[in-house]
């Protein structure tokens, strides 16, 4: 059997990665493509239809499942629309433009009893499973220190991710990802803010965000540190330091990686290192195939729903004037 999605947006994101990873996972197929172009949405090959009537896909007998793949400010309301109308739902990251957002969202999932998964592709990762499992397993002790970067230079002009009013700024966009990484590797231990370094664009919305948070579990004290930028070299990199030893996501990749090679580099408190590699493969194939086994009642992983406020506190937090 298998979930006939119905996709929200025709962007590069849906025509790059999205629905190919549709057409080619198992379980699941493109039934219906909503899109403000008809002709983007026909492009990505829906088994049914395109259409620029984002409420049809929605409201269709014939769709199992929603991913939403709008610009941050539209998740919200058509994440509602969609529960409200008995569909899971798997949106684009972040899942909201603030905490306020966020919290709407999970409690109408709460109040519907419905399905809402938090598309942060990167966690279906091989290479992220592991190192969440030597986590978990306690190979390298309590995690005091989380360090992720994700940065790059030049967003031009006139893009979404400057403007203010569709959910622009690095936090949103790329913050979260090392952001989601502390959410995992602390367990979610609560936050307070030390210290942060904000530069805006004209628009006002954060073009680097440099911050560190401080957290105390289970007795150990912790630090989470966080660089995120539009106006910094292309770099992505994470660092989880636990008192038994270490994680490093090696490579530029940290968070992206895309049907390419990647390595994880393991070391215990005696500095012996163990490099793991991990062979190309397609996570948001990955994610689409689980998302579809958890919308059929099957076994499935799915991400912490709690992750999602507790990375939109953080940025928050962060990011406040």
């Amino acid at each position: 059997m298998s979930v006939r999605w119905g996709l929200l947006g025709a962007g590069w994101i849906a025509r790059q990665a999205i629905a190919p990873a549709i057409h080619a996972a198992q379980g699941a197929r493109l039934e219906g493509v909503g899109a403000r172009d008809q002709d983007r949405a026909r492009s990505l090959e829906p088994i049914g239809y395109a259409t620029t009537d984002y409420a049809r896909v929605i409201e269709d007998a014939g769709i199992d499942a929603i991913y939403i793949a709008l610009d941050n400010a539209g998740h919200e309301p058509w994440v509602i629309a969609a529960l409200e109308a008995g569909k899971p739902v798997l949106c684009e990251k972040p899942l909201g433009v603030d905490v306020a957002s966020t919290r709407r969202m999970r409690e109408v999932e709460a109040a519907t009893g419905g399905l809402l998964v938090e598309a942060t592709w990167n966690l279906w990762h091989p290479r992220t499973q592991r190192a969440m499992a030597l986590i978990t397993g306690g190979d390298i002790g309590g995690v005091h220190a989380v360090r992720g970067a994700f940065t790059f230079d030049g967003v031009p002009e006139g893009n979404y991710r400057l403007d203010p009013t569709r959910g622009g700024g690095a936090m949103l966009d790329i913050g979260c990802y090392p952001l989601t990484a502390a959410a995992w590797a602390t367990s979610s231990a609560q936050l307070h803010l030390s210290e942060t370094k904000v530069s805006r664009a004209k628009s006002g919305v954060d073009l680097t965000v440099d911050c560190a948070f401080g957290f105390s579990r289970d007795e150990v004290n912790g630090r989470v540190g966080v660089l995120a930028s539009f106006a910094l070299p292309e770099h992505q990199a994470l660092r989880i330091d636990g008192e038994d030893g270490r994680i490093d996501f090696l490579g530029i990749d940290a968070f992206t990686n895309y049907r390419s090679p990647s390595s994880l580099l393991i070391s215990d408190d005696d500095d012996v290192e163990t490099l793991e590699h991990f062979d190309p493969i397609d996570p948001y194939q990955l994610m689409i195939e689980h998302v579809s086994r958890a919308v059929l009642g099957e076994a499935a992983w799915l991400p912490d729903r709690e992750w999602s406020v507790w990375v939109a506190e953080a940025m928050e937090m962060a990011t406040a004037r």
